[in-house]
């Protein structure tokens, strides 16, 4: 972290594999060295990361996206991490095939004046270093091509 950061990043991920509030998966762990130790002009101003997922259920395989996997506070941890933040990267990558959550995120993200917005190339876990993390924009609810 560089010496006098002050902002606040929130990365929106589609859910946890095993990282919890101790604990960082390989996702949380790319994206901490993207903004942390690259030394990318864009992060050189965040002191803090926090991490947020559109589905709050722990799981590997399988995982379908369902409305009870959103867990119960979910939407409203959500909506106060992307308040307390300046900068968000939207970490799914190019593809989030869960509409209706993708839909609820940028929705919030759209009404939020003064927000960095960036978006990953691809999911953290199969991440690249190189252009990993790009600006991106929501024009008309969705994100720009």
């Amino acid at each position: 972290m560089p010496h006098g950061a002050t902002e606040t990043a929130c990365v929106v991920m589609q859910n946890p594999s095993y990282a919890n509030e101790e604990v960082a998966d390989k996702s949380v762990q790319f994206m901490e060295k993207n903004v942390f130790q690259r030394g990318l002009p864009e992060f050189a101003s965040v002191r803090r990361l926090i991490v947020v997922n559109q589905f709050a259920r722990i799981q590997t395989k399988y995982f379908k996206g369902e409305p009870d996997e959103i867990g119960p506070r979910n939407n409203d941890v959500i909506k106060k991490v992307l308040r307390e933040s300046s900068l968000i990267i939207l970490g799914w990558g190019k593809t989030n095939h869960f509409e209706e959550r993708k839909a609820f995120v940028l929705g919030l993200i759209a009404g939020m004046k003064d927000k960095d917005l960036f978006q990953t190339r691809m999911h953290p876990s199969r991440g690249q270093y190189e252009n990993f993390i790009q600006p991106a924009q929501i024009l008309n609810g969705r994100l720009a091509p």
